[in-house]
């Protein structure tokens, strides 16, 4: 099973950071950071000390590309990935998501599999649904419709790469 993640338009340097943790413990081969999506070295170079802070150091372990910056680019991107046979699931609520736990196992067993996961605020556009294979959503039971995007991501990522 080989695992990469899109991160596209994130604004928080802090759950970036995050991803790149768990990224690291699930055993992601890479992240892409699409749109907004901060990187862990800014315009300079330098680290930036808040992602660098909650990743711990995982931005230096998991590879990671921040080329794909307009939509454009994310499209082509999506289709390149496509290409080289992976499934791509977006995690987003939608009318056409699946609970993430029912999505069959025997679809990601021996797969290559891309988790894209949107802006904390609009979550994923359109553009970029329409081009998943299957959309992956956690159910809320609580008062809250979502969850913090670093532990949706924790959530969905640990439950399939154990599949």
């Amino acid at each position: 099973m080989e695992i990469v993640v899109i991160l596209h338009n994130i604004r928080s340097l802090h759950n970036v950071g995050s991803i790149f943790r768990t990224s690291d413990a699930a055993g992601v081969k890479k992240i892409y950071l699409c749109g907004i999506t901060p990187a862990p070295i800014d315009v300079f170079g330098k680290p930036r000390p808040q992602l660098t802070k909650v990743s711990l150091g995982a931005e230096k372990y998991v590879e990671w590309d921040a080329s794909a910056r307009s939509t454009q680019a994310i499209s082509k991107l999506l289709g390149g990935l496509k290409d080289q046979d992976y499934k791509i699931f977006a995690v987003e609520q939608s009318n056409k998501s699946i609970p993430y736990f029912k999505l069959p196992k025997s679809y990601i067993l021996n797969s290559k599999f891309c988790l894209i996961f949107g802006n904390e605020i609009k979550g994923l556009p359109q553009s970029v649904l329409k081009r998943a294979d299957k959309i992956l959503e956690i159910p809320m039971r609580g008062k809250k419709e979502s969850l913090n995007v670093a532990v949706a991501f924790g959530v969905v990522v640990f439950h399939l790469g154990q599949c």
